[in-house]
């Protein structure tokens, strides 16, 4: 199980971190599905949550100690740079040996670190859909990273919109493919 969690949660990395590179020196103010964030508001989002990875999980230090330490920019001047040493560190910190099987304190209460991941992985897998959207590339998402990501939030469906990360979820044709059922989920039309 940790074997295949590290790779779809380095599998995620990868497919969203080629859509930042895609991204062209015009389109980082372009709207997103997300309504409320332009690319590069979501790509900020994205690399905030991989540099709270670290002091979680390895260092075991809680939200409360971190404050608002990932708040704001966290992209600078070079986002591509930005997202790499955030994505790298965060992998890095999730494969480190124990590192699932420690508890990680979240805003939610003590979860273990393989639910971090997670939980991570799928966000950061629906986000790439958008980030495909914003700029207008390929959106068509790897079948292993929809399945991961529809096993991951199954359970929890629909608390995704009570929580206020995701829209409320969208219905879908009956047999609709597993990428638009996934995106219903979270509030996304395909």
């Amino acid at each position: 199980m940790s074997d295949t969690l590290l790779e779809r949660h380095a599998e995620a990395l990868r497919f969203f971190g080629e859509r930042v590179r895609a991204v062209k020196g015009d389109q980082w103010g372009a709207p997103t599905p997300c309504t409320e964030w332009t690319v590069r508001d979501l790509v900020n989002h994205v690399t905030g949550e991989q540099l709270w990875v670290p002091p979680l999980i390895t260092e075991g230090r809680t939200l409360e100690e971190l404050g608002d330490a990932f708040s704001g920019d966290v992209l600078g001047g070079d986002p591509v740079a930005a997202w790499d040493r955030a994505s790298g560190a965060a992998h890095a910190a999730f494969a480190a040996s124990g590192a699932l099987e420690r508890t990680v304190q979240l805003s939610f209460g003590p979860a273990p670190g393989a639910a971090y991941c997670s939980q991570l992985t799928a966000d950061c897998v629906v986000h790439a859909w958008d980030l495909c959207r914003g700029i207008g590339a390929d959106d068509r998402l790897p079948d292993t990273l929809v399945e991961f990501s529809i096993k991951e939030f199954m359970p929890y469906a629909d608390a995704l919109a009570a929580s206020g990360m995701f829209a409320a979820p969208v219905e879908v044709a009956a047999g609709a493919d597993a990428q638009t059922r996934l995106l219903a989920m979270a509030g996304r039309e395909a």
